[in-house]
């Protein structure tokens, strides 16, 4: 089955993870069965565009947002970019596709203030779970890791000679970021109220019945303490990592340490963090530039 043959490339040789390749599988069987349904069409290589346009018009008819749409298009145009690959194909069906419009989402990032306000809550409380959720937090807000990395960190990954972590981001690709001294004391701390407690894990970070962390557990941490100091919409994992990103920026990082720390594989991965430092620009503009107002 060409579909089986696809997911084992995108597997086997392009290091995705499960999850993107039941993503991968999902769509296409999806359309596979549209093509069925609606043009009683079996072979996949016989597909022309238009049958995916009929494809793109049912979604929209059914509501599906133009961002879903995208990514199942997406799946669709890397299967056949395959079979063209592959020389099952000599012309990609999809090779003129234009991505729907989309409204991008502005994802507003935590204050330094209302980190540094959830930081401090946990002075007063010297639980396992309060010293996990601290390390927790610090982890997310000062490297930017994603929240699958940082479940995902073992004991072996952190280096207190050199103030490094180890970490393994999308597609198995390693990657080292550096840890604050500040972070270091709060894993020591963390590791010394772990091994009272008598945890035996080869991960870092752990429940409080001594197993690893997992995504949910994760996202309810964070929302539950960022709700008592932010009234922001979102309150997850990945705004700590966009906060990380924006406060680089607004203090001048260059944009290629953020991807590379970020383990972004492009810069436009990146840029998206720069609208928010915008303003911070604004203001090193309007402060430095001979013709401001503010240059008298």
């Amino acid at each position: 089955m060409i579909i089986n043959s696809f997911l084992e490339y995108l597997s086997l040789e392009k290091k995705y993870s499960k999850h993107t390749v039941t993503a991968y599988r999902t769509d296409l069987i999806a359309f596979k069965e549209f093509c069925l349904s609606e043009f009683d069409l079996k072979d996949l290589l016989e597909v022309k565009y238009p049958f995916v346009r009929s494809w793109i018009v049912n979604m929209v008819n059914s509501n599906i947002s133009n961002n879903s749409i995208n990514r199942k298009i997406s799946s669709l145009k890397s299967f056949y970019k395959f079979l063209q690959k592959t020389g099952q194909l000599d012309s990609n069906p999809l090779a003129k596709h234009k991505a729907l419009k989309i409204m991008r989402k502005v994802q507003v990032p935590f204050t330094v203030n209302e980190i540094n306000s959830v930081i401090n809550n946990f002075k007063d409380d010297d639980s396992f779970e309060a010293f996990r959720n601290k390390l927790l937090v610090e982890l997310l807000y000062s490297t930017g890791i994603r929240r699958a990395e940082l479940i995902n960190i073992k004991l072996k990954d952190v280096n207190f000679s050199n103030n490094t972590l180890k970490v393994l981001g999308k597609r198995n690709k390693e990657r080292y970021v550096p840890i604050l001294p500040s972070v270091l004391v709060s894993i020591t701390k963390y590791l010394e109220e772990r091994n009272k407690e008598g945890f035996i894990s080869e991960y870092l970070l752990i429940t409080s019945k001594g197993n690893k962390l997992y995504e949910t557990l994760v996202y309810r941490i964070i929302n539950s303490y960022f709700s008592h100091v932010s009234s922001k919409v979102k309150k997850s994992p990945h705004i700590l990592r966009h906060s990380f990103a924006t406060h680089l920026l607004n203090e001048g990082a260059d944009l290629n340490s953020v991807k590379e720390l970020l383990g972004h594989s492009s810069l436009a991965s990146t840029q998206i963090y720069t609208s928010n430092s915008l303003e911070a620009i604004k203001k090193v503009y309007n402060n430095a530039h001979p013709r401001s107002n503010k240059k008298g």
